[in-house]
C-alpha cells in the first residue's frame, strides 16, 4: 500500500468551488435547499456515509452532543451500505485530493469532520486491511494538515497512537 499523503478538504456547499478542490463528495444524506447541483458542481453524491435521518435529528448540530453522536454515526458507518460507500471515498482520496462537501454551519461539530478524521487517521471504524483507512502511517500527515484547527495536545495525542 502507497505511503501517499492524503489530502482531504472540508468545504460548505455554498463556497465556491476551488482549484485544489479535487474530487468534490457531497456527503450528506438530502441535498441542500437552495443550491442547484449546477451551481454545487458535485463529482459524486455519497448518501450512505451520511448520518442516518434518526442520528441526524437527534443530534441537532447541538456541539454537547457531538462526542457522542461521533460514537453512534461511527457505528452507522460500521452497515455494509456505508462501509461500502466509505471505501469509495477512501480509493478517491487516495486518486488525488478529495474535498468532503458539506451543508451545515459548524464544520468542527459535523458528519464531515468525523469522515475526515477517519480518513487522514486511519479507521476506528472496522474497515478491511487493504482499505487505505487502514494506513496508519498517515498519521504524521494528519499532525500537520490539522494542527491549526485541532487542540494541538490532541493531536499529539493522535500522533503517539502510530
Amino acid at each position: 500500500m502507497s505511503s501517499r499523503s492524503l489530502a482531504v478538504h472540508l468545504k460548505w456547499v455554498y463556497e465556491e468551488k476551488g482549484p485544489d478542490d479535487g474530487t468534490r463528495v457531497l456527503v450528506e444524506r438530502l441535498w441542500p435547499r437552495g443550491i442547484s447541483k449546477e451551481k454545487a458542481q458535485i463529482d459524486v453524491w455519497l448518501k450512505e456515509v451520511a448520518p442516518s435521518n434518526d442520528l441526524r435529528r437527534w443530534f441537532g448540530h447541538d456541539p454537547e452532543r457531538f462526542t457522542e453522536f461521533r460514537h453512534r454515526y461511527q457505528k452507522e458507518l460500521d452497515a455494509d451500505e456505508a462501509k461500502a460507500s466509505l471505501e469509495k471515498l477512501a480509493e478517491l482520496a487516495q486518486k488525488g485530493p478529495v474535498t468532503l462537501v458539506f451543508a451545515t454551519h459548524d464544520v468542527e461539530h459535523s458528519s464531515a469532520m468525523v469522515l475526515r478524521d477517519l480518513l487522514c487517521i486511519g479507521s476506528t471504524a472496522k474497515i478491511s486491511s487493504t482499505s487505505p483507512l487502514a494506513d496508519k502511517s498517515l498519521l504524521p500527515v494528519l499532525y500537520i494538515t490539522l494542527q491549526d484547527i485541532v487542540s494541538p495536545i490532541f493531536i499529539q495525542f493522535l500522533y503517539t497512537l502510530g
